[in-house]
């Protein structure tokens, strides 16, 4: 599809695209400003705190270490970061993400998702490693959906369970392409290598392509299967008032007449993660299939995982 194609009629068109699949400007904070890096934001389902970093232009920036283990070890913290588009960091954010001592950030986005979201906003000497993950057309669709402004045309794309049935398809992928297993793998190698300092990885929402990264990387490291998925569930919790606002902010402008379409695309369920995880026993018979055949990581490589990322 050509750049012309793609574009929206109108600057109001753009800005209602804007509004879906990037971040607030100023991003309502879970903790004291002065808390800083390490303030925590504990699940209420959850026995382990998750380690948000609160930012003003980013909601879905969390520390993926903490958990605990099969095994009684726990997931070391302040090596791997998660987190949702980084292009509307302001420079108190930046600032922030300075702290953290990343040598590598990860970006799992599309080049049409950074043509319109923009490119990361980076402390000074890091530059974003592009990684992307292929999402099947969905920016496009939506690109076209809200574009259009048509409620009709929004029901026929988005409606009669289509987003759901849109969503679980690309989570296969995540699991059937080899490109993306490529990325996924290059990304596991490189959280493995001991000389390999702090590292982030995300995508748009920090959600999807970033919610299974997480939890195949804890699932690696011997984190329970339900506690892994109580991670990826919980960028609904850190992502929920936001998309919300989205939703009666499109509506307001006239753009959506009904905005819940969306919900499905903005969501993350655990109907979308067993797509993936059935996709992975079908292909590879189980995890360690998956690991092994599926991302070509030989036992050495996961040795030097657990290494690393477990004390």
């Amino acid at each position: 599809m050509s750049r012309a194609r793609i574009r929206l009629a109108s600057t109001a068109a753009a800005a209602a695209l804007t509004a879906v699949v990037t971040l607030p400007a100023a991003a309502p904070a879970v903790a004291a400003p002065g808390a800083g890096a390490a303030a925590l934001h504990p699940l209420r389902q959850e026995t382990t705190a998750i380690r948000r970093i609160p930012l003003q232009g980013a909601v879905n920036v969390r520390d993926v270490g903490g958990y605990r283990t099969y095994t009684g070890g726990q997931v070391r913290q302040g090596l791997v970061y998660r987190s949702d588009a980084l292009s509307k960091l302001t420079p108190a954010d930046i600032t922030a993400v300075a702290g953290l001592g990343l040598t590598r950030a990860v970006d799992f986005r599309i080049p049409m998702e950074v043509q319109y979201d923009g490119a990361d906003r980076l402390p000074s000497g890091l530059s974003a490693t592009s990684r992307p993950v292929s999402d099947l057309g969905l920016y496009a669709t939506l690109v076209g959906a809200i574009g259009s402004g048509d409620p009709v045309k929004q029901e026929q794309m988005l409606g009669g369970g289509r987003a759901e049935a849109y969503m679980r398809d690309i989570y296969r992928t995540f699991v059937s392409s080899p490109e993306n297993r490529a990325q996924f793998a290059a990304t596991l190698r490189e959280i493995a290598d001991s000389g390999q300092g702090p590292i982030l990885y995300h995508c748009t929402s920090g959600k999807d392509r970033t919610g299974w990264m997480s939890y195949v990387l804890l699932r690696a490291l011997g984190v329970p299967e339900a506690t892994a998925g109580s991670d990826y569930l919980a960028s609904n919790t850190f992502r929920g008032a936001y998309d919300a606002q989205v939703r009666a902010a499109l509506k307001q402008s006239g753009r959506m007449q009904n905005p819940d379409l969306l919900i499905p695309l903005q969501e993350v369920r655990q109907d979308y993660l067993d797509a993936a995880t059935a996709q992975l026993r079908a292909d590879y018979g189980d995890f360690y299939g998956y690991l092994t055949d599926g991302l070509g990581l030989d036992l050495r490589t996961l040795a030097k995982l657990q290494a690393k990322m477990v004390r």
